[in-house]
Order: C-alpha cells, then structure tokens, then sequence
C-alpha cells in the first residue's frame, strides 16, 4: 500500500509532547556544516533549533542543517530573526519543521506567524511543490496541505513586559503550538539583566504556565542552561521543552576542562 503524506512525515518533538514527555534542544549557531546534527542525535538530543537570529547562518547553511536533521530523525527548528512572511516561508521550505518567533508583543503578531506557517486553510503560506520533508516525492496537494499543516510548529516567543502582559491573549491564538519563555530577554525587558531566579521572573513563568493550560498549549524555555536548578523548576511547573544550551557552550565546556585536566596531569 502507497505511504501517504501523513504517514510519511512525522514530528518527533509533537508527539513526545502529546505524550506529555521532556523534550531536550539543543541551539545551533556555530557550527554551519551538516555533521552537527549526527553529532545532536548521537548526544541524545530529540531536536535542534537553527538561532538565524544571533548567527550569520544563510538560508542555505540553514536548510542544508534542516535536511541533514530530517535524514538523522531529529526535529528541527528555527529561529527567525523577524517575523516577516517571506523569511518564514522559506526557512519553512528549506526542511524546517517548526518557527521560532522572536519579538512578538501582541496576539496579532502570534496570528501573523501562524498565516505565514500554515498552509490554506490555517494560513495563506504559498505552496512551491516537492518538499524536503517527503524526500522530495509528490502527493496529492490536499494531503500535503494536511501533513504540513499537522507537523509544522509555531513556536511564540515571551520575552517582554509587552509579551507578558498580552500572554493570555497570545496563548488563545488559533494555530499557536508553544509558548517559549526566552529568560535572558525578559530580564532584561525588566531591567533585570541576568537575574535569572528574580521573584518577577517566577511570576512571569507562572503566569506563562497558566496561560498555556488554560488554552491547551506546550510550553518551553530558553536562557536556563547554566541554571540547571531552575531549568529542574520549571519542568517541574510543566515545562516541556527546554532549551539545553548552545553548540558553542558545550564545545567551550568541552575545551575548558579537557586543557584544564590535561594541565594538572
């Protein structure tokens, strides 16, 4: 029997959260070359986000990791640098099975990103033909439609006083799969920067969690990863994918204590 579109493409990171079960990222912004999501899957990572917001990734670098991360059956995201359409869509096109969207401070501009992710009927995202997603194999339109609109995620930052104000508002917008906390950002949105474990901080993730329960919503975390404590807090809130660090933390990390252990040989 022919595999369908549906059949044919799965995301990962969207099941294991139906399932209510942590979901670990990893962020790319260094390493521009394929092998890092072989190297992210080895580690036991179930998805990367692609940061084209603080990196000077192309669009090309971006898809060719999105591919190679459809190829090694991790998830992968990424993190637009605005939430203009085009830029959406074409990361989109390029393999990506989700967005990331910085910089959203009202439920109109959540409602933005969603038309600019989803196909008709959900949004008006244009259609360009065979995908990455289904190894480049055709299907019916309707079908793809269908299995795009149902793997493809949107993801809304908070990460302002603005973000955090509108959150419930943000949270109710038809289409919005995750809400992501970036912590770092909304420090300083409070004029906190880097206090991490402020008592307005806990009230903002507080606040966040409710939102999502309320209208049926996963939620995420960015900014935590020298923080494990407080990463622990917040999976124990809820939190269901946390962002675990960058590629280039774990390569210094990594560095750092391999000179240090070999000069105290």
């Amino acid at each position: 029997m022919k595999e369908s579109a549906r059949e044919s493409l799965r995301n990962g990171v969207k099941d294991k959260l139906a399932r209510n079960e942590l979901v670990l990222s990893m962020t790319v912004r260094l390493v521009g070359t394929v092998e890092i999501a072989g190297i992210a899957r080895t580690a036991g990572f179930d998805s990367i986000y692609i940061d084209v917001e603080h990196s000077s990734f192309s669009l090309d670098t971006t898809g060719q990791i999105c591919m190679a991360s459809l190829a090694v059956g991790i998830t992968p995201f990424v993190r637009v640098p605005s939430i203009a359409p085009d830029f959406i869509s074409r990361v989109l096109d390029g393999g990506a099975l989700g967005v990331i969207a910085p910089h959203i401070q009202s439920p109109q501009d959540a409602a933005r990103v969603v038309r600019a992710a989803k196909f008709p009927p959900l949004g008006d995202r244009s259609f360009t033909g065979s995908l990455p997603h289904f190894q480049f194999r055709t299907f019916p339109t309707t079908e793809m439609f269908e299995a795009l609109n149902e793997a493809t995620m949107v993801i809304v930052m908070i990460e302002s006083a603005e973000a955090l104000a509108a959150v419930d508002e943000i949270a109710a917008v038809d289409g919005v799969d995750m809400l992501f906390i970036g912590t770092n950002d909304l420090c300083s949105s409070f004029g906190i920067p880097g206090q991490l474990d402020h008592d307005s901080i806990r009230d903002a993730y507080a606040r966040t969690i409710e939102a999502c329960r309320t209208y049926g919503k996963h939620l995420g975390v960015g900014g935590l990863s020298a923080h494990p404590k407080l990463a622990g807090e917040f999976v124990k809130l809820g939190g269901r994918y946390v962002s675990t660090g960058t590629d280039l933390s774990f390569l210094l990390s990594a560095a750092t204590a391999r000179a240090k252990q070999m000069r105290d040989v």
